[in-house]
């Protein structure tokens, strides 16, 4: 018995007992006793099992005490993280602002053939197709032929307003004149701008070369009207020498009979008077006068006549290019068709660039200023500059057309063809064949610094209440630094700022552009 009341263990006694076990099991194993040694095996199976309790148990109670958080702890861990400021550097370089708009690459004179009614009131018909769409076309060449009649190719700036008919004066006979010299047809003796025999030679000699003859000034009635004036002058001729006839006569014979009277001396008789005929020699003259007169004003009609007759250039036979070759861009027109509009769009002159700007981007684009263009076919880059841009907007039409603002033909790219203010640029080399066609991405510099400015991310600069802007500055001691600023040309996400108020910015200084509660960034982006 314990002192504490329990009681006592004899710890011989217990050791004892332990051996005399252990003396028992080895005796049963030594004589091949199976239970004992089957007691043995189960208890140690038991034991194992109590150690990887007792090791899972200890596991699950620390698992818990992790999870297990004071209030205070919790707050602390719901709490954010310190915000950290983002910055960017300042830059000293050149800025440009671009508009990157889509285009197609077209010919700078699209000219749609639109032939009008027949000469004798009927519906024109397509009776002949020589070409077909992608051909090239020089000067001189015939380009359809409508209801037996052709359609020729000259060269000129101006489209023919009227029909050239003999006579006729004006800058688009002069354009006619030159086009026809260039083929080798000469107009000479003409004077520049004046339809004479000259031109009308020249002109006749131009539509044998096609396999045609000229339309002749007023048809039929104009060759009556040559013949007529022919006639005039014949008649009058023909007075004429009557009249001279009959002078004749009479002076002949006023001659002899004054003789007569010389000789016997008699004074009987009217001077002036021929004997025999008593015809007055004062009228005959007369006559002989005006018969004159009337075969000159006869001759100047027959020149009238014959200046006015001869061949003549129907408008509808003739189309002016700036340029050559040219090249059929498109051909609707079938062979025997009837003729509803256009019949053929031949595309000629240096290869431009159409695009259509956008509503929200009109504002950025004028007149001269430079671009990119880039060919995604084959990679090829141009330069260009902008030629024009309309100042009436295009909306497309129902049937794919453009209400305004689109020349026949073109094409374009900025949003939908048709949808918004045509722009043109010109390329500044001639570009090659390829190009024709193709869509091709537009790279406008809107503005430009022209030189090397302090350059800031645009959203650096920060507006005050009092309509005053600013960057703030980083310094390396985590300081903050206002510097007033004023914005000046933005571009690629950056703008042009010049310091005001005497402040201090410079190329390396690093701003603030924002901030962030990103945890792993605190002390600040730099």
């Amino acid at each position: 018995m314990r002192n504490d009341g329990q009681p006592s263990v004899d710890v011989d006694t217990h050791v004892d007992a332990h051996v005399a076990e252990d003396a028992h099991v080895a005796e049963a194993v030594r004589t091949g006793g199976g239970k004992a040694g089957d007691g043995v095996r189960s208890g140690r199976r038991w034991f194992a099992l109590i150690a990887v309790g007792a090791v899972g148990l200890t596991g699950a109670g620390f698992g818990a005490s992790l999870l297990i958080k004071s209030p205070a702890q919790a707050a602390a861990d719901s709490r954010p993280p310190a915000p950290s400021v983002i910055t960017a550097p300042v830059e000293y370089r050149p800025l440009a602002s671009s508009v990157i708009l889509r285009g197609t690459v077209v010919a700078g004179q699209s000219v749609e053939i639109t032939p009008g009614g027949t000469a004798d009131g009927g519906s024109p018909t397509v009776s002949k197709l020589p070409l077909k769409a992608g051909d090239e076309v020089g000067a001189g060449r015939l380009l359809v032929e409508i209801s037996g009649r052709p359609v020729i190719a000259l060269q000129g700036a101006v489209p023919l307003y009227r029909d050239l008919k003999p006579g006729a004066q004006g800058s688009d006979v002069g354009q006619l004149q030159d086009a026809l010299q260039r083929l080798g047809h000469s107009t000479s003796p003409d004077n520049r701008g004046r339809f004479g025999e000259g031109t009308k030679s020249a002109v006749t000699k131009l539509y044998e070369a096609v396999g045609y003859e000229p339309v002749p000034v007023g048809g039929a009635e104009g060759s009556a009207a040559v013949t007529a004036a022919e006639a005039q002058v014949t008649s009058a001729e023909r007075t004429l020498d009557d009249a001279k006839d009959a002078l004749e006569n009479a002076e002949a014979g006023a001659g002899t009979g004054a003789g007569s009277r010389g000789t016997t001396g008699s004074t009987t008789g009217t001077p002036g008077k021929a004997d025999g005929g008593g015809r007055d020699l004062q009228s005959l003259r007369k006559a002989v006068g005006r018969a004159r007169e009337d075969l000159a004003t006869a001759r100047e009609g027959l020149v009238a006549a014959r200046a006015a007759a001869g061949p003549m250039v129907p408008s509808g036979e003739v189309t002016f290019l700036e340029s050559f070759p040219a090249r059929v861009q498109d051909l609707p027109a079938r062979l025997g068709g009837k003729v509803q509009g256009a019949v053929m769009t031949v595309a000629a002159g240096a290869l431009v660039v159409q695009g259509y700007v956008p509503d929200h981007q009109k504002g950025l684009i004028r007149a001269g200023q430079e671009a990119e263009l880039l060919s995604e076919v084959n990679g090829a880059t141009a330069k260009a500059s902008v030629r024009s841009i309309a100042t009436t907007r295009t909306t497309p039409r129902a049937d794919g057309g453009a209400q305004a603002g689109q020349p026949p033909g073109g094409q374009g790219g900025g949003q939908a063809d048709g949808d918004g203010y045509l722009m043109v640029l010109e390329p500044g080399r001639a570009l090659e064949a390829e190009w024709a066609g193709q869509n091709v991405r537009l790279t406008v510099m809107a503005a430009t610094t022209g030189g090397k400015v302090l350059v800031v991310p645009v959203t650096a600069v920060s507006a005050g209440a009092d309509g005053s802007t600013a960057v703030t500055v980083l310094e390396d001691d985590g300081r903050q630094r206002r510097v007033r600023v004023k914005p000046g040309t933005t571009g690629d996400g950056h703008a042009e700022v010049t310091v005001l108020d005497g402040g201090t910015l410079g190329e390396g200084d690093r701003v603030v552009t924002g901030v962030r509660t990103d945890g792993a960034a605190q002390g600040g982006a730099r």
